[in-house]
């Protein structure tokens, strides 16, 4: 998917937009994206060391910034970090650095990645989905957002539950299609 035709902002829109929102997978995604208040970083870093200033010069910025204008932000970096074992350890970085900064309770990093797996399922899984982007993604989030989402939702458990049900009855080829604009 990383060839010189593609956009990865474009594409991690269409995703946003088709498999995100458009399957609910997060239910409260709908709301800030249609508020504009997503911002979309495209990040040209090759290291995993430049990935992570970046991160933390977009930490600060969205700690800086009202709510009203940017609820939460997407990294999504194509040139690095391609392999999700090296993605994944990298998490543990990315977590360090909202420490650093004095942000937990505050901030949080959500991961997303064309390779997600989770623990103890195997990488065709369908589960897996639910947290796979185009491309390697780092979802930067406000934790009283969440809170607030989480609270106005009935039962928040069930969600991971229904996402589960949508992509097993969509299956495999059925996301690649829905992706893919059939």
């Amino acid at each position: 998917m990383n060839d010189t035709d593609t956009d990865p902002i474009a594409d991690t829109r269409r995703w946003l937009e088709k498999a995100v929102i458009g399957l609910n997978l997060c239910p409260f995604a709908k709301a800030v994206y249609v508020k504009q208040q997503v911002r979309f970083v495209l990040s040209d870093a090759t290291t995993p060391e430049a990935l992570l200033e970046e991160l933390a010069e977009e930490l600060v910025l969205l700690r800086d910034t009202p709510a009203e204008q940017i609820d939460t932000t997407l990294i999504v970096h194509p040139q690095v970090l391609g392999e999700f074992l090296d993605y994944n350890d990298f998490l543990d970085n990315a977590d360090a650095a909202v420490e650093a900064l004095d942000l937990q309770g505050i901030l949080q990093v959500a991961s997303f990645h064309p390779q997600y797996q989770f623990a103890g399922t195997a990488p065709s899984d369908v589960s897996n989905y639910t947290n796979r982007a185009p491309y390697p993604t780092l979802h930067l989030l406000r934790e009283d957002s969440v809170e607030r989402a989480v609270a106005a939702f009935p039962d928040p458990d069930v969600i991971v539950e229904r996402n589960i049900a949508t992509l097993d009855e969509l299956g495999v080829e059925g996301w690649n299609q829905l992706l893919a604009g059939e």
